[in-house]
């Protein structure tokens, strides 16, 4: 049998109790959906499962649009994440392989955004989509956020490092356009970025609350995230009930990264060698 070394031996145990801490709070998250209003405040808490994690998924499913929220929810991630990957690859793709008048100027502009809190944008945004009559339609919530200034910085790092300049002077002698060069050459070599660049942007649409809150007004058109804060009541919060929703909200979450979680890895660690 190998012996291990002590730094070893600390390195795993140091990996263990910290899987075990990011863990703990999505167990607590179902104990305490399986648990009634009541137990939940119960000194000492309880520690494991309870009998009402089925019953409350019921009432969950049954009392509450929950359903229609979803399928909004899953309409609005969609869409957002195939805008977001279009518009994000060509800007990046542009900064990284195109030579215009003004092109640092405006990158270091773009960079200057990402220190901006996103708060500080809510009111020209309500004020600009109001304008537009927008406001509580689905454009409003999905036109603002179908480009952000992280996605075309990732994808024009990676497009530096990965696409040599001779294949597109190449794709040119060849007759090829600019835009096609883009898309049949720029797009397959970007794969493992636009990856990890879905399944970011993707999490961040399903879990976005503010942004909804404040556009929509329509309750056929709530995400799940609006739609859990209806299990809210003015006197009275069953908190089973709305941790109950929360934990089903997050499934979708959890099976995309379980699915693409080799996807993710791939892009960051590609990200993060340089040639």
């Amino acid at each position: 049998m190998k012996k291990l070394s002590l730094s070893t031996i600390v390195i795993r145990f140091t990996l263990i109790v910290g899987a075990i801490f990011s863990l703990f709070p999505f167990y607590w998250m179902i104990v305490m959906a399986s648990r009634t209003n009541s137990e939940i405040f119960a000194i000492p808490p309880y520690l494991t499962l309870g009998g009402h994690l089925i019953e409350n998924t019921i009432i969950v499913l049954t009392e509450t649009n929950f359903f229609q929220a979803f399928l909004n929810t899953v309409f609005y991630a969609v869409v957002s994440t195939i805008l977001i990957l279009f518009f994000d690859s060509l800007a990046g793709y542009t900064f990284a392989k195109m030579k215009f008048k003004g092109k640092k100027i405006l990158f270091v502009f773009l960079l200057a955004t990402m220190m901006i809190p996103g708060q500080i944008n809510i009111i020209p945004q309500f004020i600009m989509m109001d304008w537009m009559g927008w406001v509580g339609s689905y454009n409003a919530l999905i036109i603002p956020g179908m480009a952000n200034a992280f996605g075309i910085f990732w994808i024009k790092q990676y497009c530096e490092n990965a696409i040599p300049d001779s294949i597109i002077e190449a794709a040119k002698m060849d007759g090829c356009s600019t835009f096609g060069t883009y898309w049949r050459i720029g797009i397959p070599i970007l794969k493992p970025a636009l990856s990890f660049l879905a399944i970011y942007s993707f999490i961040g649409a399903w879990n976005n609350y503010t942004w909804p809150l404040i556009i929509l007004n329509d309750e056929s058109k709530y995400v799940i995230s609006l739609a859990l804060t209806r299990l809210q009541g003015l006197y009275f919060t069953d908190y089973p009930l709305v941790i109950t929703g929360t934990l089903i909200s997050t499934i979708p979450v959890l099976l995309i990264f379980f699915f693409f979680s080799r996807q993710l890895m791939a892009g960051i660690t590609d990200g993060a060698v340089k040639e």
